[in-house]
């Protein structure tokens, strides 16, 4: 069959690379003309670095105000609070400092100011939804009234999606959002605005755009530019993300890793991943693991049972990663552990009587059942679940 496909990308006008952040999000607020720029930031970042501080200062009379409250796996209520701070004071212009909390909390609160959502039970309407036959039910979103810059702090590369992630606790279960100008505007990659970025947050969310690059070139409906940019984030990331191990202050290196994250993210939603980011989500949901962390104990468990259908894509993974000829699930496994990370459900506490309710909340995430081999039932998921035992 002949190739063919549709790659959409993302309405992003530009990303500043190697600059301060300070006075990139100044200049920012300037080129467009902001006058009441709303931050919002992890409140480590807000209260024990200068950060926060800095970007405030440069701001002056534009800043408009801070929403630092933000929780980790973005629960529903915790997007709310945000969304009430960001109404209250009516902004033009809104910059996420942070990881992927944050950066989710601020497209979530972008959705709830256009569509007029004050509570948590007001999101069911706007979350995307499985029909009995599987496929996808998006919600249109009115345009926001504002649009979002991102700074961030790690290598989740959230910035790099229009796609959401909100935990819903009332069901347990990790949902999914999107809009088409939630992502942000523009991306600020500053290394030297992560080096109290803890080593292991680091280091996991690395590994964490290691599988976006993965699960993208084994993508059961991948795409050229896809591959391009991700084979190149991994050759980037063999190198970046051990020097980062190695010497943390060096901030060249860490910008070597923002880039190969950038590279990475630019496939998230534009081609279908897999099982190590669908069962992800529901590790994170159900047992609290971080997002790093659940790409460090899934994704070589996950490369194992798709070997069969993803055998030439995985190919490519090896030799990306410096490794020709050897299983991918090897050589990711054995780069995550060389970088001190997880590499098992139980280190990262997961408890085994957890298995069973993560493995039937996986089924209802798009990206399982867009896995390269079907996955239709809990016994699959459980398969998968005890490989990263």
């Amino acid at each position: 069959m002949a190739l063919s496909g549709i790659h959409e990308f993302l309405p992003q006008d530009r990303v500043i690379f190697g600059q301060p952040a300070a006075g990139a999000v100044l200049a920012e607020a300037e080129r467009r003309g902001a006058e009441r720029v709303f931050v919002v930031a992890s409140g480590t970042l807000s209260r024990r670095t200068d950060v926060v501080a800095g970007i405030k200062q440069a701001l002056g009379v534009r800043f408009a105000g801070l929403f630092d409250e933000t929780v980790e796996h973005t629960p529903r209520p915790s997007v709310i609070a945000a969304a009430r701070a960001a109404r209250e004071v009516g902004p033009d212009l809104i910059v996420s400092v942070g990881g992927g909390t944050v950066i989710d909390t601020v497209k979530l609160l972008q959705m709830c100011l256009a569509e007029g959502v004050d509570n948590s039970d007001g999101l069911e309407d706007l979350r995307v939804k499985v029909a009995a036959d599987g496929s996808h039910q998006v919600p249109e979103i009115a345009t926001p009234p504002c649009r979002q810059i991102a700074v961030p702090t790690t290598l989740s590369a959230a910035e790099f999606s229009n796609i959401a992630g909100c935990t819903n606790p009332e069901r347990g279960i990790k949902e999914h959002f999107t809009a088409p100008t939630i992502g942000p505007v523009a991306v600020i990659l500053d290394p030297a605005a992560c080096l109290h970025t803890p080593e292991w947050l680091w280091l996991s969310t690395g590994i964490r755009a290691v599988d976006h690059a993965v699960e993208g070139i084994c993508s059961a409906k991948p795409q050229p530019f896809a591959d391009a940019v991700s084979l190149h984030a991994l050759r980037l990331f063999a190198g970046a993300l051990p020097a980062n191990l190695a010497a943390p202050d060096d901030l060249e290196a860490r910008l070597q890793s923002q880039i190969a994250a950038w590279l990475a993210g630019s496939s998230i939603g534009k081609v279908p991943y897999g099982a190590s980011h669908g069962i992800g989500h529901q590790l994170g949901a159900v047992a609290g693991v971080p997002h790093g962390h659940t790409s460090c104990v899934l994704l070589p468990a996950v490369l194992d049972y798709n070997l069969e259908v993803t055998k030439d894509a995985q190919a490519m993974v090896s030799q990306a990663l410096g490794r020709p000829g050897e299983p991918a699930s090897r050589a990711v496994g054995d780069f995550i552990a060389s970088l001190g990370q997880p590499r098992s459900l139980r280190e990262v506490g997961v408890e085994r009587g957890q298995l069973s309710t993560i493995a039937e909340g996986s089924l209802e995430n798009p990206w399982v059942q867009a896995n390269p081999r079907p996955i239709d039932s809990a016994d699959q998921v459980m398969e998968i679940l005890e490989k990263a035992w």
